[in-house]
């Protein structure tokens, strides 16, 4: 059963709420509800962040007229959050800290992310909100090596594994906590989504770490890049997995896993760059660290530290359940790549020969 028919067969259209609006997953995401008629509120930290929404829903094309509305919450504090969820009827909490440099205290990055899922949680239950459907990620299966490589929805990271960065390890714990609550609580249903690196259209001005990757490379900002294999999905991909888990009976009590195809190197990555868009060939990677040169660079290169965790292995993750249960299709990782920097080129990024 596709998404359209899941809601054309649901009688209510209560309101959505989405926590995390502002990022890259949850704008994406909040420009899909509104396109498919759901009343959507979005939670922010502080007022000003309202425009940025809107702005980025300009960028998408969408016109919310009256279906838009917003809630001032904090993952690190309680006040507001019970107001956020009055009149609810689903959630989707995307939001969790990601630092873009490594934080002097791990625990910066854990309790807002463990800490603020509780309250999410908490308080959807409060407000009888029957199903949250968290954002969880890769990090949290298949960051621990395992023969054979194989990572499926009943693996998971070990979060003592040696060098697992502090974003990896909140991840793990926050999930863990989501969990624990759910079987505590059972007049709630948790689904979770964990999505590979996400990548696809960016809207606004603000791009996440993976289309970050992208610019990168097609600036020249990446002569070398180190032996790296991981998962790919489509962020448009990654919204309608969470929207099936929202609206579909079997999902509740489930975690999905959210890749588009095999795995792939970052030097895979610069090949399909390089035949799509040949103007920017002699700014892209032209080598690949060895995994001996990563872990040498990563004890001072705090940003080399998951490729060294990861160890040049090439992990095997199934996408089955989500396609099995759900029905879900993704795009194929190739398109996913090429649409990142096609959004890219629109929103003003210059290739030499455009000059």
């Amino acid at each position: 059963m596709s998404t359209e028919d899941l809601i054309r067969s649901r009688s209510d259209r209560g309101t959505v709420l989405v926590t995390g609006g502002t990022g890259f997953l949850g704008s994406h995401c909040v420009a899909r509800l509104i396109r498919e008629g759901h009343p959507t509120r979005v939670t922010v930290r502080a007022p000003g962040q309202e425009a940025e929404v809107r702005a980025t829903l300009r960028q998408a094309g969408v016109d919310p007229e009256d279906r838009l509305e917003f809630a001032v919450a904090d993952l690190a504090a309680d006040h507001g959050w019970a107001d956020a969820m009055d009149g609810v009827s689903h959630v989707l909490h995307h939001a969790s800290p990601f630092p873009f440099t490594p934080p002097e205290r791990e625990e910066d990055v854990i309790l807002p992310a463990r800490d603020g899922t509780l309250r999410v949680l908490s308080a959807a239950r409060g407000a009888g909100v029957p199903r949250v459907v968290m954002t969880s990620s890769y990090a949290a299966v298949g960051y621990t090596p395992k023969p054979g490589n194989r990572y499926a929805e009943d693996d998971w990271t070990d979060p003592d594994t040696e060098g697992l960065p502090a974003y990896h390890r909140s991840k793990v714990l926050a999930e863990r906590a989501a969990w624990d609550y759910a079987r505590t609580h059972t007049d709630i249903e948790l689904a979770v989504v964990n999505p590979t690196g996400i990548f696809g259209p960016q809207l606004g001005a603000r791009p996440n770490a993976s289309v970050g990757l992208v610019e990168a490379m097609l600036t020249g900002r990446m002569p070398v890049v180190p032996i790296m294999y991981f998962g790919v999905v489509d962020v448009r991909d990654v919204v309608d997995l969470h929207l099936r888990a929202m609206l579909h009976p079997d999902a509740a009590g489930e975690r999905f896993i959210a890749v588009g195809g095999p795995a792939i190197s970052l030097f895979g990555m610069a090949r399909i760059l390089r035949k799509h868009f040949p103007a920017a060939a002699d700014l892209l990677p032209s080598r690949e660290l060895t995994i001996e040169e990563v872990r040498a660079a990563a004890k001072t290169d705090p940003a080399l530290r998951d490729a060294a965790v990861l160890g040049g292995r090439i992990p095997l993750i199934s996408n089955d359940k989500a396609r099995t249960v759900l029905g879900w299709k993704p795009r194929d990782v190739a398109d996913s790549v090429v649409a990142t920097a096609d959004s890219q080129l629109r929103l003003g990024l210059t290739l030499p020969d455009a000059a």
